[in-house]
């Protein structure tokens, strides 16, 4: 089975259970292959990411496998704007957020509740230089562990979404994103909208931000903020000191 996100945020959690913690969201529009099952639960591998978790099972729209083949061919088109609304015939409104899919609805079989959007839609390849632009797009959104939206973020949400915006995928974690492209030997050959990478003392990532220049990185901790970047890591002026330390920095496009 397979199925598509029609709220404007399903959280996906790590086991089959209110009280686990969540590990990611699915935004309005994405679709996602169905694993298991149970009454009260649904484990989904999201299409574009291919991550695992668990979501509730009342809390998504059932399409057929043509349909998601068809999605998972079709270019992805997203609301540009912070906050939007999908409306239907009967003037029902959807409030959907930041970053939201609106690929299907053009698809009058699977957009079968006959959605509509008139707002700010954003497609295809931009230049690696609007990338900081979006990324202030979610300046002080507060910080959310699994979270994907300027009402709550995680640190590899955000670039995350960040990226998908200006058309380039990145995987979900940290950990996973700091697999894909080239590492840079220091940091003066970074550009803006590069990715820096931060570990623990087991050397296990756990923390990215995307450059910006002179020095300067935006970044989800608390809040998404900006702060310093020396070769030891971030550094707050504001507590006066290192909060994480750098591990590599990489050059995704």
């Amino acid at each position: 089975m397979f199925g598509i996100c029609n709220l404007a945020i399903i959280p996906v959690r790590a086991e089959a259970s209110d009280r686990s913690e969540q590990v990611s969201q699915l935004l309005f529009g994405e679709h996602f292959k169905i694993i298991e099952m149970t009454s009260k639960w649904v484990q989904v591998e999201i299409a574009y990411d291919s991550y695992v978790g668990w979501i509730d099972s009342k809390q998504f729209q059932v399409i057929s496998e043509e349909h998601y083949n068809i999605l998972n061919d079709t270019p992805i088109v997203l609301n540009a704007d912070l906050v939007e609304y999908i409306t239907t015939p009967n003037n029902q409104l959807t409030s959907i957020t930041l970053g939201a899919s609106l690929s299907f609805l053009d698809n009058e079989e699977i957009n079968n509740q006959k959605y509509h959007f008139e707002g700010v839609k954003v497609c295809g390849k931009k230049d690696k230089s609007e990338l900081v632009k979006t990324a202030f797009m979610y300046l002080n959104a507060p910080y959310l562990w699994g979270g994907k939206t300027p009402f709550g973020i995680d640190c590899s949400g955000f670039t995350q979404m960040v990226y998908k915006l200006n058309g380039y995928k990145l995987l979900r974690d940290a950990s996973q994103q700091a697999t894909q492209g080239e590492a840079l030997s220091f940091i003066e050959e970074s550009e803006p909208g590069d990715l820096a990478f931060f570990d623990n003392e087991e050397g296990n990532i756990i923390h990215v931000g995307i450059m910006m220049e002179n020095n300067y990185i935006i970044h989800a901790s608390g809040k998404v903020r900006i702060d310093r970047l020396d070769h030891l890591g971030i550094y707050n002026a504001e507590t006066n000191r290192h909060t994480h330390k750098l591990r590599v920095i990489k050059k995704i496009i």
